[in-house]
């Protein structure tokens, strides 16, 4: 079915970015399409137009009795559950269900795909990646679940050497043949227990990165450049747990040089040390000096990102070079400028606790927080702990401004600010040369933005104009 659609009734199930995506796929080779969404078509705007536009048949609302079961094909997109009774009954009756990553694929099966997934640093690992598979010479796609949705790739599947696809849990539930040459489990760490049973059910969803891997050389036509292999980390229990359902030669990676007692077998393993790290299979060091890359979230992300390179084919040189390169990702950590001897880092994507511990870890102090916004209820002690001797004030911004003080009041010193433009002028008057004013909210921006990009652009905005 997948290089004949032409004449197929296929059902596009969401509408989303991905959705959209696949609908464009879907016409573009002649199927006849009928998307369907729960939103009303008020509330679609641009998106139903364009659906109609394309010769789509659009439906909305709730979805009428029979409609997925009367298709060839239902593809689905990664916000819609498939355990749905209609999605369940459609599989009854016979009719494929593919995730919209799935249907991609059928186009893209002769490229190798290198594949992202587990619970933090996805988007950090998936765009560095790309860039070290640029560096060397590749033609490579970069997207899935960060940015562009695999299905754009599909559209001209001649155009790529590699594919690099950040690949989230609910994506992987829907791949029936989808095969990464390379495929990475970051971390695991419960989350999504909205839509999983259990933790143990979100990871085996993880897992799938691994079920169509082949353990030998392939197939002529198929990942000419070498056998696949799963990357993982070394130091996660759960990780290193379903790394016993790889087939294929298993790499870790480790910051502290240990790896999980009683785990399968490594065919090697990459190694924090000073300066950068070590693939010790190889004998290769790496510099890591990328103020992008800071952290030991992002030494992890950088070594993963190297095994799939180096592993896939990439020159040494040109890894280093992708790794000093690399600008990162906005609004994570990143630098906006340095001034007078102060840099001023956007990290406005900490719209949580654990997010802003994970900032305060990356440095190593003289910092001036600017935190606050729109809280989520939880306890602010443990970035007040982790802060201790680090942080030589706060300025607080928002509606959680009075409840962050609190937290803070004997430990730091509190600048109450209210906005972002206040904080800004604040610390413009505090920093002196060798600190660094770090904006990580630990709070949704909602009180006082449209959405953490428009607060952290902000943010730059005023930056660049002390």
């Amino acid at each position: 079915m997948s290089l004949g659609l032409s004449g197929q009734k296929v059902l596009v199930f969401g509408l989303a970015k991905s959705g959209v995506a696949a609908l464009r796929l879907l016409r573009h080779h002649g199927a006849e399409v009928t998307a369907l969404d729960a939103r009303a078509e008020d509330a679609l705007g641009e998106v139903g137009r364009e659906v109609k536009a394309l010769g789509a048949t659009l439906v909305t609302g709730p979805t009428p009795p029979g409609l997925l079961a009367s298709q060839d094909l239902v593809v689905v997109s990664p916000g819609v559950p498939l355990a749905l009774p209609e999605i369940e009954a459609a599989r009854a009756a016979g009719v494929a269900v593919w995730g919209e990553v799935e249907l991609a694929w059928r186009f893209l099966s002769s490229v190798p795909l290198f594949g992202i997934t587990g619970t933090n640093g996805k988007s950090t690992t998936t765009a560095l990646t790309g860039e070290l598979f640029s560096r060397g010479g590749r033609r490579t796609f970069v997207g899935g679940n960060l940015g562009r949705p695999f299905s754009e790739a599909a559209m001209s599947p001649g155009d790529w050497d590699a594919l690099v696809v950040e690949l989230s849990s609910f994506q992987l539930e829907g791949i029936r043949t989808l095969r990464p040459r390379g495929a990475v489990i970051l971390n695991l760490t419960p989350d999504h227990l909205d839509r999983y049973a259990s933790h143990a059910e979100y990871g085996a969803a993880k897992a799938r990165i691994f079920q169509n891997q082949l353990g030998q050389q392939a197939q002529p036509g198929q990942h000419q450049q070498g056998p696949d292999f799963a990357v993982v980390n070394a130091e996660d229990a759960d990780v290193m747990g379903l790394a016993r359902e790889a087939k294929v030669p298993v790499y870790g990676f480790s910051v502290s040089g240990r790896t999980v007692v009683d785990t399968p077998k490594l065919a090697g393993l990459a190694v924090v040390e000073e300066g950068g790290f070590r693939l010790d299979f190889l004998g290769e060091r790496y510099r890591l000096n990328n103020r992008a890359l800071r952290g030991a979230h992002n030494a992890q992300n950088a070594m993963a990102a190297v095994l799939l390179a180096r592993l896939g084919g990439v020159a040494a040189d040109a890894v280093q070079a992708g790794l000093d390169s690399y600008p990162g990702l906005p609004h994570r950590l990143e630098s906006v400028r340095v001034l007078e001897g102060v840099e001023w880092v956007n990290d406005s994507k900490a719209t949580n606790v654990d997010s802003v511990l994970v900032a305060l870890r990356a440095f190593k102090g003289d910092l001036w927080l600017i935190a606050g916004g729109k809280g989520k209820g939880a306890p602010y002690a443990p970035m007040v702990e982790e802060g201790r001797g680090k942080v030589k004030g706060v300025l607080t911004i928002g509606q959680d401004a009075d409840t962050l003080a609190r937290a803070y009041a004997g430990q730091a010193p509190v600048h109450a600010c209210g906005t972002l433009a206040a904080a800004v002028a604040k610390a413009r008057d505090l920093a002196k040369a060798g600190d660094t004013v770090l904006l990580s909210p630990a709070c949704a921006s909602y009180d006082q933005f449209k959405n953490f990009e428009d607060r952290g652009d902000t943010f730059k905005r005023l930056v660049g104009a002390l």
